[in-house]
């Protein structure tokens, strides 16, 4: 088996590996590292959760352990798509950098323009950014990059899914041609190949996984649920997550759930800690402060379950995940690799259920399409009810059903008293009837009877028979 001590590297950077706890390398570290510490474009193709950060932390230390930066010109270059991947990627270094005298600069956005500018006056060995904010700063005028010997660009499938491409093009167009560029994605979509023709020099490609595939040691499953109603597809998706939750029992001792939007990220979180889930949301709208808060007591174990959105699906070094939930079916099936590969990691096993509904059938095909494996179908633990609206609906046209009886009823009685009534009482013409002439429903007076016919104003002709009438 091969170990850190095999791989060539800086003997203070080994130490730092061990102090670590680190004894063997994983495959794409140990790929990668020898020709990233001979000076080759590498090119390394790995599923999320292989140790992909160490795979160029290391040989890039080891390559700058000497030599000096100088003010606004750093040595290296470290592009990463999100903020809390730049901030492991930061502290990476801190760890592996301990006995070297190595300096970095993190640029990444909610932190002061003044702050970042000051250390990097300084002279920084190893710029860690997003490439928004660095070129922002570049724009500033206070970054210049023709010092750059090596570029990494980390999760390049990530950066693209977030538009970031023309960004990294550009980056690229502002280093020397010189520079040795580590490349490192999880998949290779034809506009990454396109990018790594264009800007790696005879890579040495690293693939230690078939493309967007899922550690074998996470357990996965899907419930296929269709809401009673539409209307209440999000309260009822929430309380079949909620009965998932409870199913796993102590064998859930924490989870990230995942949400396509960053609404059913605050909503989701907020009906957790209403029913005594302990719970707290991240996503791209929260400020820096909060997020790394909130991840820090999720790491530390002070948060049982962390609801994120796809800001987080990607890099975080999140060690001891036992559960992924994915309130909803990613938009694309890549996304779904990287969600689920938060747990499992380091050998380690993992589970992770989705909630699929009718409308994301497409989707989750895809999935299943990508990751050629057909995802086993878990019962919904959540016992289907009668639908109330058909109660509704019931309950709208009951009282005409009742009305229409009602008079179909009434009406043969109220003849037999017309009848009952030209029978027994003759009309008097000559003198007018001392009832109520109001057109009301009822008699004001209380008669006791309910009109019928036309009430108290029939006119008397209209009692006569036929030979009557002749007569009068």
């Amino acid at each position: 088996m091969t170990k850190f001590s095999d791989l060539n590297l800086n003997p203070k950077v080994l130490k730092a590996v061990a102090e670590a706890g680190y004894e063997s390398p994983t495959p794409i570290q140990a790929g990668a590292i020898p020709p990233a510490l001979e000076g080759k474009d590498v090119l390394g193709i790995a599923q999320t959760g292989t140790g992909k950060t160490a795979s160029f932390t290391l040989p890039m230390i080891s390559l700058l352990a000497r030599g000096r930066a100088r003010a606004r010109m750093p040595r290296s270059l470290v592009l990463c798509p999100t903020r809390e991947l730049a901030a492991q990627v930061a502290e990476n270094f801190d760890a592996y950098t301990k006995h070297l005298k190595l300096t970095k600069a993190l640029l990444i956005g909610g932190v002061s323009f003044k702050e970042q500018e000051a250390i990097i006056d300084k002279g920084v060995d190893v710029l860690i950014a997003t490439p928004g904010r660095l070129l922002d700063h570049f724009e500033r005028g206070k970054l210049i990059l023709s010092d750059v010997k090596v570029m990494v660009v980390d999760e390049a499938d990530r950066m693209l899914d977030m538009g970031f491409i023309p960004d990294i093009e550009r980056i690229f167009g502002l280093t020397p041609f010189t520079r040795q560029t580590l490349f490192f994605s999880a998949t290779m979509a034809p506009e990454i190949e396109r990018i790594t023709n264009t800007f790696l020099s005879a890579p040495v490609r690293i693939e230690v996984a078939r493309q967007a595939t899922a550690s074998e040691n996470i357990t996965q499953g899907v419930v296929m649920f269709k809401a009673s109603r539409r209307d209440r597809e999000g309260s009822e998706k929430r309380k079949v997550l909620r009965e998932l939750i409870k199913q796993e029992g102590d064998a859930c001792t924490n989870a990230i759930i995942f949400c396509n939007r960053k609404t059913d990220v605050d909503i989701t979180a907020k009906s957790m800690k209403k029913y005594g889930l302990d719970a707290a949301p991240i996503h791209g709208d929260l400020d820096q402060s909060h997020r790394t808060k909130t991840l820090d007591a999720f790491r530390s174990g002070e948060l049982r379950f962390l609801v994120a959105s796809d800001v987080a699906a990607r890099g975080l070094d999140i060690p001891d995940v036992s559960h992924v939930f994915n309130f909803d079916v990613p938009s694309h099936a890549e996304d779904y690799v990287h969600r689920i590969g938060r747990t499992g990691r380091a050998g380690k096993s993992g589970k992770t259920v989705m909630i699929c509904v009718p409308r994301d059938e497409k989707n989750f095909a895809a999935i299943e399409a990508l990751i050629q494996k057909e995802i086993p179908r878990i019962e919904n633990p959540v016992t289907p009810s009668k639908p109330k609206k058909a109660k509704a609906e019931d309950t709208d046209t009951k009282p005409e059903k009742k009305v229409e009886k009602k008079a179909e009823s009434a009406a043969p009685q109220q003849d037999k008293k017309d009848t009952a009534k030209r029978d027994n009482k003759q009309p008097n013409r000559d003198k007018p009837s001392g009832r109520s002439r109001s057109r009301g429903r009822g008699n004001d007076r209380g008669h006791g009877n309910d009109v019928v016919g036309m009430g108290d104003h029939l006119p008397s002709f209209i009692a006569l028979s036929f030979d009557e009438r002749r007569a009068s």
